[in-house]
């Protein structure tokens, strides 16, 4: 699962683009296209948008509706430079079909419309696929625009060869056919997956606790930090599972995804997980307390105010974790806390024995539950580490890297999640 951005320039092969948009999103993969005007000639950015379910971009003064945001992200407060949010974000860049002029403006810098211009500021790998007329693709300058293309890094995917859109006209130009362009986008997606082979456990949303066969007691946990955090870990090329509990938005289709109701549902669940995961992200956010003895119907309004409900502690899920860890696993919390957030945070690091605690101040109403951004400190051994407020996958991307830290810390010191993941037999 992965951001792919899709350039699309104005060659007859264009309508091979939209087979290949519609595999990605059935891939899982999050999906944009930006189109040359000259493109729309033969394949219309209805198509596009009816395919990925997300507004297509032609020109760098085009407003986006999405905000530079992918199919299944929340939409971002402010209004970005589309061409900037996009390709900056973007996973993997294709461009399918990639016509003389789309490869010639690509190999010289040109950033004469958006697909060109969205090219320079990418970060991510470059997949282009040619696709023209023989004669066009074979010659010299063809060739060295290609050449160079491919000396800084992209892939650049050979031609097929076959019948060409000039009648009667045979030769080399024929685009690729649409599974093999995402097999190269998921390849050089897996060339730059750092947690490849990582088995990840995460946690999201939150539990509820019966009064009566109606009511509950809940939090506001929308579990999006938990999704997100799945989402980008998968991306990256882990093995994921997440625990979900009453989560107000969807996971990734492929995410293999158990749902549970409560806390002790979620404690079985984790238990049963997580010896086999090399990393806990434990981002639910598990009621502390519950009813003691809910009752089993409805408690009805006209029997007037029932007893006082008794309360009863909930097992602390994280500690029970974390006490039968193995050496080789990297245990992660998160904490919502109401002022002194970092000192509350720093003392649960220690006593629940963690690798790290992702903490973020409730006290606040534009972060956190019920919020698409979020502001965290994580808090390690070492020190801590601020994230300015931005988008909850942004938050996720962070506190990934500081599980590849602490992860690389571990195979410094003789082992850790990753080098036991990828030993032949597991152990």
């Amino acid at each position: 699962m992965a951001r792919l951005l899709l350039g699309v320039s104005g060659g007859i092969a264009a309508y091979k683009a939209l087979e290949l948009a519609r595999l990605a999103v059935r891939s899982g993969h999050a999906v944009r296209v930006i189109q040359t005007p000259a493109s729309e000639r033969f394949v219309g950015r209805a198509s596009f948008e009816a395919i990925t379910g997300a507004p297509v971009l032609l020109s760098e003064f085009d407003a986006d509706p999405a905000r530079g945001a992918y199919p299944g992200e929340a939409l971002p407060e402010h209004r970005p430079i589309s061409h900037l949010a996009l390709a900056q974000r973007a996973e993997v860049l294709l461009v399918a079909p990639a016509t003389a002029n789309t490869v010639a403006g690509l190999a010289t810098g040109r950033a004469d419309n958006l697909l060109l211009a969205a090219a320079l500021v990418a970060r991510c790998p470059l997949v282009v696929a040619p696709a023209m007329n023989h004669d066009m693709y074979l010659h010299p300058a063809t060739q060295a625009n290609l050449a160079t293309l491919a000396a800084r890094g992209a892939v650049v995917l050979p031609p097929g060869e076959g019948e060409l859109a000039s009648h009667g006209e045979h030769g080399l130009g024929r685009l690729p056919e649409p599974a093999e362009l995402l097999a190269a986008c998921e390849a050089a997606l897996a060339r730059r997956r750092s947690l490849a082979g990582v088995r990840v456990l995460v946690t999201a949303g939150g539990t509820r606790e019966p009064i009566d066969s109606v009511r509950f007691i809940g939090n506001r946990s929308s579990g999006r930090m938990g999704v997100a955090l799945a989402a980008c870990a998968a991306r990256r090329g882990a093995e994921v599972r997440l625990i979900a509990a009453n989560p107000a938005v969807a996971a990734p289709p492929a995410i293999p995804t158990i749902a549970v109701q409560t806390a002790a549902e979620m404690l079985s669940a984790c238990e049963r997980e997580f010896p086999a995961a090399d990393v806990l992200l434990m981002a639910a956010a598990v009621a502390d307390f519950r009813p003691a003895a809910p009752a089993r119907e409805k408690l009805a309004k006209d029997r007037g105010v029932p007893d006082p409900i008794e309360l009863e502690p909930t097992a602390d899920i994280l500690s029970r974790l974390a006490a039968s860890r193995r050496p080789d696993q990297v245990v992660v919390g998160f904490a919502a806390e109401h002022g002194q957030a970092v000192e509350r945070a720093r003392r649960k690091l220690a006593d629940k024995r963690l690798d790290a605690i992702v903490v973020n101040d409730i006290s606040r109403s534009d972060i956190g539950f019920d919020a698409a951004a979020n502001e965290v400190v994580i808090v390690t051994s070492e020190g801590e580490r601020r994230v300015s407020r931005r988008g909850k996958e942004e938050v996720a991307e962070a506190v990934l890297d500081e599980v590849e830290r602490l992860m690389s810390e571990g195979e410094e010191t003789g082992g850790g999640a990753r080098a036991r993941s990828r030993s032949p037999a597991g152990v």
